[in-house]
Protein backbone atom coordinates (compact mmCIF):
# COMPACT_ATOMS: atom_id res chain seq x y z
CA UNK A 1 0.00 0.00 0.00
CA UNK A 2 0.89 3.30 -0.80
CA UNK A 3 1.32 6.22 1.96
CA UNK A 4 -1.64 8.04 1.55
CA UNK A 5 -3.27 4.91 0.71
CA UNK A 6 -2.77 4.29 4.19
CA UNK A 7 -3.53 7.62 5.16
CA UNK A 8 -6.70 7.33 3.62
CA UNK A 9 -7.44 4.29 5.17
CA UNK A 10 -6.65 5.22 8.66
CA UNK A 11 -8.01 8.74 8.61
CA UNK A 12 -11.03 7.91 11.29
CA UNK A 13 -7.99 7.27 13.50
CA UNK A 14 -5.87 10.00 12.53
CA UNK A 15 -9.02 12.65 13.02
CA UNK A 16 -10.37 11.04 16.78
CA UNK A 17 -7.06 11.09 17.55
CA UNK A 18 -6.14 14.92 16.77
CA UNK A 19 -9.73 15.77 18.50
CA UNK A 20 -8.58 14.06 21.43
CA UNK A 21 -5.38 15.82 21.60
CA UNK A 22 -7.32 19.50 20.84
CA UNK A 23 -10.19 18.55 23.72
CA UNK A 24 -7.44 17.41 26.05
CA UNK A 25 -4.55 20.21 25.98
CA UNK A 26 -6.74 23.40 24.56
CA UNK A 27 -10.59 22.78 26.16
CA UNK A 28 -13.89 23.15 24.36
CA UNK A 29 -16.95 25.51 24.64
CA UNK A 30 -19.95 24.35 26.15
CA UNK A 31 -22.44 26.15 25.55
CA UNK A 32 -24.01 28.48 22.88
CA UNK A 33 -23.24 27.90 18.67
CA UNK A 34 -19.62 26.92 19.49
CA UNK A 35 -20.90 24.21 21.57
CA UNK A 36 -23.15 23.37 19.59
CA UNK A 37 -20.58 22.78 16.72
CA UNK A 38 -18.23 21.26 18.82
CA UNK A 39 -21.35 18.63 19.99
CA UNK A 40 -21.51 18.07 16.45
CA UNK A 41 -18.34 17.13 15.29
CA UNK A 42 -17.74 14.78 18.68
CA UNK A 43 -20.73 12.85 17.41
CA UNK A 44 -19.72 12.75 13.64
CA UNK A 45 -16.17 12.09 14.53
CA UNK A 46 -16.89 9.33 16.65
CA UNK A 47 -19.20 7.74 14.86
CA UNK A 48 -17.02 7.98 12.26
CA UNK A 49 -13.92 6.15 13.79
CA UNK A 50 -16.80 3.42 14.79
CA UNK A 51 -16.37 2.49 11.17
CA UNK A 52 -13.12 2.39 11.55
CA UNK A 53 -12.72 0.04 13.94
CA UNK A 54 -15.15 -1.81 12.71
CA UNK A 55 -13.42 -2.63 9.85
CA UNK A 56 -10.07 -3.64 11.30
CA UNK A 57 -12.52 -5.93 13.98
CA UNK A 58 -13.59 -8.21 10.57
CA UNK A 59 -9.95 -8.07 9.69
CA UNK A 60 -9.26 -9.77 12.41
CA UNK A 61 -12.32 -12.06 12.84
CA UNK A 62 -11.50 -13.08 9.16
CA UNK A 63 -7.83 -13.91 9.76
CA UNK A 64 -8.61 -15.79 13.37
CA UNK A 65 -11.97 -16.81 12.35
CA UNK A 66 -14.60 -17.77 15.19
CA UNK A 67 -15.09 -17.32 18.13
CA UNK A 68 -11.69 -15.84 18.77
CA UNK A 69 -12.25 -12.34 15.90
CA UNK A 70 -15.43 -11.56 18.11
CA UNK A 71 -13.53 -12.41 21.30
CA UNK A 72 -11.14 -9.68 20.42
CA UNK A 73 -13.65 -6.96 19.64
CA UNK A 74 -16.19 -7.78 22.58
CA UNK A 75 -13.34 -7.79 25.09
CA UNK A 76 -11.81 -4.55 23.46
CA UNK A 77 -14.48 -2.51 23.67
CA UNK A 78 -15.51 -3.88 26.91
CA UNK A 79 -12.41 -3.74 28.41
CA UNK A 80 -12.12 -0.07 27.41
CA UNK A 81 -15.39 0.93 28.89
CA UNK A 82 -14.51 -0.80 32.26
CA UNK A 83 -11.08 1.23 32.35
CA UNK A 84 -13.52 4.31 31.44
CA UNK A 85 -15.50 4.01 34.93
CA UNK A 86 -12.39 2.52 36.60
CA UNK A 87 -10.62 6.22 35.83
CA UNK A 88 -13.76 7.96 36.36
CA UNK A 89 -14.35 6.65 40.09
CA UNK A 90 -10.66 6.92 40.63
CA UNK A 91 -11.23 10.51 40.47
CA UNK A 92 -13.97 10.91 42.51
CA UNK A 93 -16.04 12.27 39.89
CA UNK A 94 -18.26 9.15 39.49
CA UNK A 95 -21.22 8.46 41.80
CA UNK A 96 -22.17 5.42 43.54
CA UNK A 97 -24.36 4.08 40.93
CA UNK A 98 -21.82 4.78 37.99
CA UNK A 99 -20.47 1.03 37.15
CA UNK A 100 -24.65 -0.33 38.36
CA UNK A 101 -26.46 2.57 35.25
CA UNK A 102 -22.98 1.68 32.76
CA UNK A 103 -23.72 -2.63 32.97
CA UNK A 104 -27.62 -1.83 33.02
CA UNK A 105 -27.87 0.14 30.01
CA UNK A 106 -25.03 -2.12 28.54
CA UNK A 107 -27.14 -5.23 29.30
CA UNK A 108 -30.51 -4.09 27.92
CA UNK A 109 -29.23 -2.20 24.62
CA UNK A 110 -26.94 -5.44 23.60
CA UNK A 111 -29.58 -8.10 24.71
CA UNK A 112 -32.45 -6.06 22.97
CA UNK A 113 -31.97 -3.85 20.77
CA UNK A 114 -28.71 -5.38 19.03
CA UNK A 115 -30.02 -8.42 19.59
CA UNK A 116 -33.67 -8.04 18.70
CA UNK A 117 -32.43 -5.86 15.41
CA UNK A 118 -30.09 -8.76 14.21
CA UNK A 119 -32.58 -10.99 14.37
CA UNK A 120 -34.75 -9.15 12.92
CA UNK A 121 -32.64 -8.08 9.93
CA UNK A 122 -31.16 -11.62 9.72
CA UNK A 123 -35.21 -12.83 9.74
CA UNK A 124 -36.70 -10.37 6.97
CA UNK A 125 -33.37 -11.60 4.58
CA UNK A 126 -33.66 -15.08 5.38
CA UNK A 127 -36.70 -15.95 6.55
CA UNK A 128 -35.22 -18.38 9.52
CA UNK A 129 -31.90 -18.56 10.51
CA UNK A 130 -30.04 -21.50 12.05
CA UNK A 131 -27.03 -20.64 15.08
CA UNK A 132 -25.21 -22.89 17.52
CA UNK A 133 -27.47 -24.40 20.07
CA UNK A 134 -24.97 -25.35 22.42
CA UNK A 135 -22.95 -21.66 22.48
CA UNK A 136 -26.18 -19.51 23.16
CA UNK A 137 -27.15 -21.71 26.28
CA UNK A 138 -23.83 -21.23 27.08
CA UNK A 139 -23.66 -17.66 27.25
CA UNK A 140 -26.89 -17.61 28.79
CA UNK A 141 -26.24 -20.20 31.70
CA UNK A 142 -23.25 -17.91 32.62
CA UNK A 143 -25.34 -14.71 31.69
CA UNK A 144 -28.37 -15.55 34.41
CA UNK A 145 -26.29 -16.16 37.52
CA UNK A 146 -23.72 -13.46 37.19
CA UNK A 147 -26.90 -10.83 36.27
CA UNK A 148 -28.58 -11.78 39.33
CA UNK A 149 -25.58 -11.81 41.40
CA UNK A 150 -24.58 -8.50 40.35
CA UNK A 151 -27.27 -6.48 39.44
CA UNK A 152 -30.29 -7.69 41.56
CA UNK A 153 -29.03 -9.47 44.99
CA UNK A 154 -27.49 -6.38 46.04
CA UNK A 155 -30.78 -4.87 46.40
CA UNK A 156 -32.32 -8.18 48.98
CA UNK A 157 -29.23 -8.52 50.98
CA UNK A 158 -29.42 -7.11 54.78
CA UNK A 159 -25.87 -6.81 55.85
CA UNK A 160 -25.44 -2.89 54.18
CA UNK A 161 -28.41 -0.17 54.86
CA UNK A 162 -27.96 0.04 51.14
CA UNK A 163 -28.33 -2.19 47.80
CA UNK A 164 -24.53 -2.90 48.30
CA UNK A 165 -22.66 -5.65 49.32
CA UNK A 166 -20.73 -5.60 52.45
CA UNK A 167 -17.07 -6.27 52.42
CA UNK A 168 -17.48 -9.77 52.71
CA UNK A 169 -20.07 -10.15 49.84
CA UNK A 170 -18.00 -8.20 47.70
CA UNK A 171 -15.21 -9.93 48.14
CA UNK A 172 -16.86 -13.06 47.69
CA UNK A 173 -18.96 -12.17 44.41
CA UNK A 174 -16.21 -10.68 42.66
CA UNK A 175 -14.12 -13.78 42.78
CA UNK A 176 -16.33 -16.09 41.66
CA UNK A 177 -17.61 -13.20 38.89
CA UNK A 178 -14.21 -13.67 37.88
CA UNK A 179 -13.79 -17.40 38.49
CA UNK A 180 -17.16 -18.21 35.93
CA UNK A 181 -16.05 -15.72 33.41
CA UNK A 182 -12.47 -17.37 33.15
CA UNK A 183 -13.88 -20.71 32.93
CA UNK A 184 -16.65 -19.85 30.50
CA UNK A 185 -13.35 -18.24 28.06
CA UNK A 186 -11.56 -21.24 28.89
CA UNK A 187 -14.29 -23.21 27.04
CA UNK A 188 -14.85 -20.80 24.45
CA UNK A 189 -11.34 -20.38 23.19
CA UNK A 190 -9.87 -23.75 23.90
CA UNK A 191 -12.16 -26.94 25.09
CA UNK A 192 -15.23 -26.70 23.01
CA UNK A 193 -14.60 -23.44 20.62
CA UNK A 194 -16.83 -25.53 17.74
CA UNK A 195 -19.91 -24.74 20.17
CA UNK A 196 -19.44 -20.87 19.08
CA UNK A 197 -19.21 -21.08 15.23
CA UNK A 198 -21.54 -21.57 12.43
CA UNK A 199 -23.33 -24.69 11.97
CA UNK A 200 -23.73 -24.13 7.86
CA UNK A 201 -21.71 -21.65 5.83
CA UNK A 202 -22.94 -18.25 5.45
CA UNK A 203 -24.99 -17.82 2.16
CA UNK A 204 -23.81 -14.58 1.50
CA UNK A 205 -20.03 -14.19 1.53
CA UNK A 206 -18.62 -11.83 3.75
CA UNK A 207 -14.74 -11.23 2.76
CA UNK A 208 -13.45 -7.83 4.75
CA UNK A 209 -9.79 -8.55 2.80
CA UNK A 210 -6.79 -7.77 5.46
CA UNK A 211 -4.15 -5.47 4.30
CA UNK A 212 -2.11 -5.44 7.23
CA UNK A 213 -0.66 -8.32 9.22
CA UNK A 214 -3.43 -9.47 12.26
CA UNK A 215 -1.45 -7.57 15.01
CA UNK A 216 -1.44 -4.87 12.66
CA UNK A 217 -5.29 -4.68 12.56
CA UNK A 218 -5.62 -5.39 16.31
CA UNK A 219 -3.20 -2.42 17.45
CA UNK A 220 -4.81 -0.13 15.25
CA UNK A 221 -8.53 -1.51 16.43
CA UNK A 222 -7.59 -0.36 19.99
CA UNK A 223 -5.81 2.54 18.64
CA UNK A 224 -9.07 3.84 17.17
CA UNK A 225 -11.59 2.61 20.50
CA UNK A 226 -9.66 3.73 22.89
CA UNK A 227 -9.89 8.38 21.24
CA UNK A 228 -14.02 6.74 21.16
CA UNK A 229 -14.40 6.00 24.75
CA UNK A 230 -12.10 8.46 26.28
CA UNK A 231 -13.84 11.31 24.22
CA UNK A 232 -17.49 9.54 25.23
CA UNK A 233 -16.70 11.25 29.03
CA UNK A 234 -16.33 14.96 26.73
CA UNK A 235 -19.66 13.96 24.95
CA UNK A 236 -21.41 12.93 28.37
CA UNK A 237 -21.46 16.43 29.29
CA UNK A 238 -23.09 17.92 26.63
CA UNK A 239 -25.39 15.50 25.89
CA UNK A 240 -26.34 16.12 29.90
CA UNK A 241 -26.24 20.00 29.17
CA UNK A 242 -28.63 19.45 26.32
CA UNK A 243 -30.76 17.34 27.84
CA UNK A 244 -31.05 19.70 30.94
CA UNK A 245 -32.16 22.22 28.53
CA UNK A 246 -34.99 19.97 26.95
CA UNK A 247 -36.28 19.11 30.21
CA UNK A 248 -35.86 15.54 29.39
CA UNK A 249 -34.63 12.60 31.91
CA UNK A 250 -30.81 12.57 33.02
CA UNK A 251 -30.48 8.78 32.55
CA UNK A 252 -31.37 8.81 28.93
CA UNK A 253 -27.49 10.23 28.77
CA UNK A 254 -25.94 7.06 29.77
CA UNK A 255 -27.57 5.35 27.23
CA UNK A 256 -26.47 7.61 24.03
CA UNK A 257 -23.33 7.41 25.12
CA UNK A 258 -22.76 3.60 25.64
CA UNK A 259 -24.97 3.36 22.10
CA UNK A 260 -22.33 5.28 20.67
CA UNK A 261 -19.34 3.13 22.62
CA UNK A 262 -21.35 0.09 21.17
CA UNK A 263 -21.92 1.03 17.22
CA UNK A 264 -18.44 -0.95 16.62
CA UNK A 265 -20.02 -4.16 17.99
CA UNK A 266 -23.77 -3.77 17.00
CA UNK A 267 -22.52 -2.62 13.33
CA UNK A 268 -20.70 -5.70 12.85
CA UNK A 269 -23.52 -7.82 14.69
CA UNK A 270 -26.28 -6.70 12.51
CA UNK A 271 -23.85 -7.10 9.73
CA UNK A 272 -23.25 -10.65 10.25
CA UNK A 273 -27.11 -11.45 10.85
CA UNK A 274 -27.49 -9.82 7.35
CA UNK A 275 -24.63 -12.26 5.76
CA UNK A 276 -26.60 -14.86 7.32
CA UNK A 277 -23.52 -15.55 10.60
CA UNK A 278 -25.92 -15.45 13.03
CA UNK A 279 -23.62 -17.48 15.70
CA UNK A 280 -21.12 -14.17 14.77
CA UNK A 281 -23.77 -12.01 16.30
CA UNK A 282 -24.89 -13.83 19.01
CA UNK A 283 -21.60 -14.25 20.24
CA UNK A 284 -20.81 -10.41 19.20
CA UNK A 285 -24.35 -9.49 21.24
CA UNK A 286 -23.99 -11.90 24.30
CA UNK A 287 -20.69 -12.26 24.53
CA UNK A 288 -20.84 -8.23 25.03
CA UNK A 289 -23.31 -8.38 27.99
CA UNK A 290 -21.55 -11.17 29.37
CA UNK A 291 -18.08 -9.44 29.41
CA UNK A 292 -19.55 -6.03 30.86
CA UNK A 293 -20.87 -8.19 33.86
CA UNK A 294 -17.63 -10.77 34.13
CA UNK A 295 -14.92 -7.33 33.44
CA UNK A 296 -17.03 -5.21 35.67
CA UNK A 297 -17.81 -6.06 38.80
CA UNK A 298 -14.38 -7.32 40.04
CA UNK A 299 -13.21 -4.14 39.16
CA UNK A 300 -15.49 -1.90 40.18
CA UNK A 301 -15.81 -3.72 44.05
CA UNK A 302 -12.12 -3.48 44.69
CA UNK A 303 -11.47 0.15 43.60
CA UNK A 304 -14.80 0.51 46.17
CA UNK A 305 -12.92 -1.46 48.45
CA UNK A 306 -9.50 0.26 48.12
CA UNK A 307 -11.15 3.60 47.91
CA UNK A 308 -13.32 2.99 50.98
CA UNK A 309 -16.72 4.05 48.85
CA UNK A 310 -19.40 2.23 48.61
CA UNK A 311 -20.65 0.51 44.73
CA UNK A 312 -24.53 0.33 44.45
CA UNK A 313 -25.16 -2.29 42.84
CA UNK A 314 -28.81 -3.74 43.43
CA UNK A 315 -31.51 -2.25 40.77
CA UNK A 316 -34.76 -0.14 41.37
CA UNK A 317 -37.34 -3.04 41.75
CA UNK A 318 -38.77 -1.55 38.59
CA UNK A 319 -34.94 -2.35 36.00
CA UNK A 320 -35.14 -5.51 38.45
CA UNK A 321 -38.35 -6.48 36.30
CA UNK A 322 -37.27 -5.43 33.01
CA UNK A 323 -33.61 -7.05 33.39
CA UNK A 324 -35.50 -10.51 34.34
CA UNK A 325 -37.74 -10.08 31.67
CA UNK A 326 -34.85 -9.38 29.10
CA UNK A 327 -33.12 -12.38 30.48
CA UNK A 328 -36.33 -15.10 30.51
CA UNK A 329 -37.13 -13.93 26.53
CA UNK A 330 -33.39 -14.42 25.67
CA UNK A 331 -33.92 -17.74 26.80
CA UNK A 332 -36.62 -18.50 25.03
CA UNK A 333 -35.23 -16.68 21.78
CA UNK A 334 -32.61 -19.15 22.17
CA UNK A 335 -34.22 -21.80 23.37
CA UNK A 336 -34.35 -23.38 19.53
CA UNK A 337 -32.19 -23.98 16.81
CA UNK A 338 -33.83 -21.80 14.35
CA UNK A 339 -34.95 -17.84 14.89
CA UNK A 340 -37.93 -15.67 12.79
CA UNK A 341 -39.25 -12.43 12.98
CA UNK A 342 -41.08 -12.87 16.13
CA UNK A 343 -38.13 -13.28 18.30
CA UNK A 344 -36.29 -9.99 16.75
CA UNK A 345 -39.89 -7.94 17.05
CA UNK A 346 -39.76 -9.06 20.80
CA UNK A 347 -36.84 -8.14 21.68
CA UNK A 348 -37.11 -4.63 19.76
CA UNK A 349 -40.08 -3.77 22.18
CA UNK A 350 -38.54 -4.84 25.58
CA UNK A 351 -35.95 -2.18 24.48
CA UNK A 352 -39.05 0.71 23.52
CA UNK A 353 -40.54 -0.30 27.35
CA UNK A 354 -36.62 0.22 28.96
CA UNK A 355 -36.55 3.52 26.98
CA UNK A 356 -40.57 4.21 27.76
CA UNK A 357 -39.77 3.86 31.54
CA UNK A 358 -36.64 6.42 31.70
CA UNK A 359 -39.06 8.88 30.14
CA UNK A 360 -41.85 7.90 32.86
CA UNK A 361 -40.47 5.77 35.33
Amino acid sequence: MSILSTIRAELPLILIAATLVVVQSVGVPASGIAGGAVFLWLLIVMIWAAGGVLHHAESVAERLGEPLGTLILTLAVVGIEVALIASVMLSGDGSPTLARDTMFAVVMIVLNFLTGLSLLLGALRFGEQNYNLAGARSFLSVLLPLAVFSLMLPAYTTSNWSPSFSDFQALFFSIITFAMYGVFLLMQTVRHRGYFTEPQEPQVPDHVHAMHATWVHAVLMIATLLPIVLLSKTLTKYVNSGLDMLGLPAALGGVLIAMIVLVPEGASAIRAARHNRLQRAINLCLGAALSTIGLTVPVVLGIGAWMGHDVILGLTPVNQIMLALSLITAVLTFGTQRTNVLHGAIHIVLFLAYLALIFAP
